[in-house]
């Protein structure tokens, strides 16, 4: 079941439906059901929902309720001066009837989609079995047009809401009941008692209280309609598909619980690359990653980079704690942001939330897919970082790893390779991690892309980190740091972008770690490191040591070989000059990057370019394969000398 149809919402069909969705809000016909009026018999006079079942003063008799009056007299009791409809109370009634135009077209869609248009008009032919695909029919399409009504009248007022609505939780107290039976009942139902809150006096003690009620209750009715999906059927052409909304954000995907629609730009400081001291590599890497996700062509929804073999959709960037990691996410998504708004281009930045495993069976899934989700959104540039990726992506197989962490992964898993994975060429997921052995193998193979961030590693990276501490003392007190500099050197000139990974690699002669060596000198003895036969007989001695190394480690060598083919500068004059290359179309982009990755080629070996990825790749490796055991004998030789120690102390006293 893929996820990969996108049906517009034209708004020039939903301008046909908001005479319908404002005669709703004018008058709607109700009768309550006896379970909702016996809802709390016993509790206080005064509350709430004894209010909501006395709303028809105890008779049984079918009552007319309006919205729309009921937001005037509102305006009345609120702010008796004010001439026009105040801003709040329009916004509401406003934000209401969109969000049911764009439910009736939901539901017609679905009618149509689903075969219940022509069940509808056979009715009177239909057979039992016939009669129940109708009702169940009828259910399905009722409560998806209530759920899309609910959610995009949520897009809509969310942001002016209030932050903390706990207040308002607390005096509302649920929805007595949502009908499903057919969309009349429950759109009357559901505006029934909507306006039942509304016209009680505690609720409503403002013109605000209006947008937060409004928004703490349409919560609860998608609460409501999530309880019962699972037990309406016929909902494949639902899940199939996406509906979005034109010349806005607004999608609806399936029931999914966050779509483009809601999930926000996260707020990150502002940091640029020369801030941060050392990771040579690991700035490389991130400069070209941010290239190649801008080169993403929003008309051909696709990428150029994807096609030369140069994109990442997911990659991972490990090292020891203290070097940086978080600052590297925040220069990523400065630099995203900066040439994104630069180029007019929407930008997401959507790192993985800590409080995503949960306790209940299946609500860790249920909150990755919600993760996962925007990343389907072809209309934006998309950098999802996930920090200390090993709280949320450990090794399954590791004793005491929680139900949650697995249901995580098998989403992971899902959505980055297989049916699900949709990967337009704008959007990549960044894993960062103190503890790369402690990811799950299935995981990392997922990774196109790896280096290391290991901090300051030169002299000079020291000198240049102390810099950036004390000049901020320099600035404010000039005379206070009465020490020399160095000579010959500008502060943070060495703190640049490398020209490309040859520049970093150039020192890679033979791999580091001893049984890669090994195999490596094993291989070399057999084979010259320029014949195709070396690397063959290289693998196998690999495989040999570890066994699972496999074709998928193979694929990603070649991966990270192909990006250093694509490894070149865009030129200065395109970022300064748009519309020589970001504004051009697909084909022309392609074109122009094979050019340059021709005459980036001329000057590049390719046997030793593959000599020092597969070295590269083989000691990465080893090290995660190592680093956990030597973990183990590192902590045991460290109790053991403390043992001793103490042994030592005892027997002097």
């Amino acid at each position: 079941m893929e996820h990969n149809s996108t049906f517009p919402i034209k708004l020039t069909e939903l301008d046909l439906l908001r005479d319908e969705a404002s005669s709703y809000l004018k008058s709607i016909q109700w009768e309550q059901s006896q379970r909702a009026k016996n809802k709390d018999k016993d509790a206080k006079d005064e509350s709430i929902l004894l209010f909501l079942s006395r709303a028809n003063n105890g008779s049984n008799a079918t009552e007319i309720t309006s919205v729309s009056k009921t937001i005037l007299a509102l305006k009345k009791r609120l702010l008796p001066d004010s001439v026009a409809l105040p801003l709040y109370l329009n916004q509401t009634l406003y934000a209401v009837q969109e969000g049911l135009a764009l439910g009736i077209w939901i539901k017609d869609s679905y009618y149509d989609s689903s075969g219940l248009t022509s069940l509808n008009q056979n009715k009177s032919a239909l057979d039992g079995n016939g009669k129940r695909e109708f009702e169940s029919k009828m259910h399905t399409a009722t409560a998806f047009m209530l759920f899309a009504s609910a959610y995009h009248i949520l897009h809509n007022l969310k942001p002016y809401a209030s932050d903390d609505l706990s207040v308002m939780k607390q005096k509302f107290a649920g929805i007595p009941e949502v009908s499903l039976l057919s969309p009349l009942k429950g759109i009357s139902c559901n505006l029934f008692y909507f306006d039942k809150y509304l016209d009680h006096p505690d609720i409503i003690k403002s013109d605000k209280d209006v947008i937060d009620f409004t928004v703490v209750y349409f919560e609860a009715l998608i609460d409501e309609i999530q309880l019962r999906k699972s037990s309406l059927e016929y909902t494949e052409t639902i899940e199939d598909r996406t509906y979005k909304l034109e010349k806005s954000e607004f999608a609806v995907s399936g029931w999914g619980n966050v779509f483009s629609g809601t999930a926000k730009s996260i707020e990150f400081n502002k940091i640029q690359f020369e801030q941060i001291v050392g990771n040579r590599d690991a700035k490389h890497f991130a400069r070209r990653l941010t290239e190649r996700m801008l080169s993403y062509d929003f008309t051909a929804k696709k990428n150029p980079f994807q096609e030369l073999g140069g994109f990442m959709p997911v990659f991972m960037g490990y090292g020891i704690p203290g070097t940086g990691k978080s600052m590297l996410i925040a220069a990523i998504a400065t630099r995203l942001k900066e040439h994104c708004d630069n180029l007019d281009i929407p930008f997401l930045f959507h790192p993985m939330p800590d409080t995503l495993i949960s306790t209940f069976q299946g609500g860790s899934a249920e909150k990755m897919v919600e993760w996962m989700k925007p990343m389907q959104d072809p209309s934006k540039l998309i950098f999802a970082p996930i920090d200390d990726a090993e709280n949320n992506l450990q090794e399954r197989t590791a004793q005491g790893v929680s139900a949650g962490v697995k249901e995580v992964i098998g989403v992971f898993l899902r959505y980055t390779e297989g049916a699900y994975a949709v990967n337009y060429g704008n959007s990549s997921i960044g894993l960062f991690t103190n503890l790369p052995e402690m990811l799950d193998k299935a995981v990392i193979s997922r990774v196109q892309g790896r280096f290391k961030i290991d901090g300051a590693r030169t002299e000079i990276d020291f000198l240049d980190q102390d810099h950036l501490w004390w000049s901020k003392l320099d600035k404010t007190m000039p005379e206070f740091v009465n020490m020399v500099g160095p000579e010959n050197y500008k502060y943070l000139q060495n703190q640049g972008l490398a020209k490309n990974m040859g520049d970093i690699l150039s020192s890679v002669e033979k791999p580091s770690e001893a049984r890669v060596l090994e195999a490596y000198d094993k291989a070399e003895k057999v084979h010259n490191t320029n014949q195709h036969l070396f690397f063959a007989s290289l693998y196998k001695e690999i495989q040999n040591i570890f066994p699972f190394f496999s074709s998928r480690d193979v694929r990603n060598i070649q991966s990270a070989i192909s990006l250093r083919l694509t490894d070149f500068d865009l030129e200065q004059d395109w970022f300064d000059n748009p519309e020589i290359y970001f504004k051009q179309d697909y084909e022309t982009k392609f074109n122009m990057l094979q050019e340059l990755m021709k005459s980036n080629m001329k000057g590049l070996n390719f046997s030793e370019i593959r000599r020092q990825e597969v070295v590269r790749y083989l000691d990465n490796v080893a090290t995660i394969a190592d680093t956990d055991f030597k973990r183990k004998v590192d902590a045991r030789v460290n109790q053991i000398n403390i043992e001793t120690e103490a042994r030592k102390v005892f027997n002097n006293e």
